[in-house]
């Protein structure tokens, strides 16, 4: 969810105007994936690294989270929708912690829609608290145990990757995930992705070929088996 400060700064408002921006920009695309029939949707809404933006910024998100958590949650409830938050909690304080709690304890037992909001989360994080935890119980470090042990073991791999903003990079987002994702990276600002763009980005993960090591006609021979 890359672009809500420079939505801002380019209409002259503050940064956490384009952050309140963002969410309903979130709000939006959590409903159309739903109707999409999206079972998983992770979102990137803060990074380990954000914690180096301007103080009043990320004391200003922080309290955005808070309100939104408030206003947010009843309706992700009503619509089937199960919140997951995903990363390390350890220097949220404990007024966040304790709402993170309370919106995953009110969702549990929906099913339409898993929503993993990864906060304070980075990708090298995620990997060295699962080797860590592995490490702790003196368990072998596999790549099964590694991925049995990650943040996100709750849910499959992601297929599609989305990148607003511009940027062609996944910025230490699900690094271990993401190792067969399709990328797809728009120009568009967070809050300017709309339904129309999510539905673009699906279309064209729709015409790719994913092989997973395989060839072209590996992929292709089920299908022309099944055909005849």
């Amino acid at each position: 969810m890359d672009g809500n400060g420079r939505w801002a700064t380019r209409r002259y408002l503050p940064r956490v105007a384009g952050h309140k921006k963002g969410v309903d920009a979130l709000r939006a695309c959590v409903r159309h994936c739903g109707e999409r029939g999206v079972k998983v949707l992770t979102v990137f809404a803060f990074s380990s690294e954000n914690w180096n933006r301007p103080p009043e910024e990320v004391s200003g998100l922080m309290e955005l989270l808070a309100v939104a958590l408030s206003r947010e949650v009843p309706h992700l409830k009503a619509e089937g929708v199960r919140i997951h938050f995903v990363g390390d909690r350890s220097a949220l304080s404990e007024k966040v912690r304790n709402g993170l709690a309370q919106a995953e304890a009110a969702t549990a037992s929906n099913t339409r829609l898993v929503f993993n909001v990864c906060f304070n989360y980075g990708g090298r994080w995620d990997i060295a608290q699962a080797a860590a935890r592995l490490a702790a119980r003196g368990e072998a470090i596999t790549e099964q145990s590694l991925d049995e042990a990650m943040a996100l073991a709750h849910v499959p791999d992601p297929d599609l990757l989305i990148r607003t903003g511009g940027e062609q990079r996944i910025s230490n987002f699900l690094l271990w995930q993401a190792a067969y994702s399709e990328l797809y990276f728009s120009d568009k600002l967070w809050p300017e992705f709309d339904d129309a763009a999510l539905d673009a980005a699906i279309a064209d993960y729709a015409r790719r070929e994913r092989r997973f090591g395989r060839t072209s006609q590996q992929v292709q021979e089920p299908v022309a088996k099944k055909a005849a």
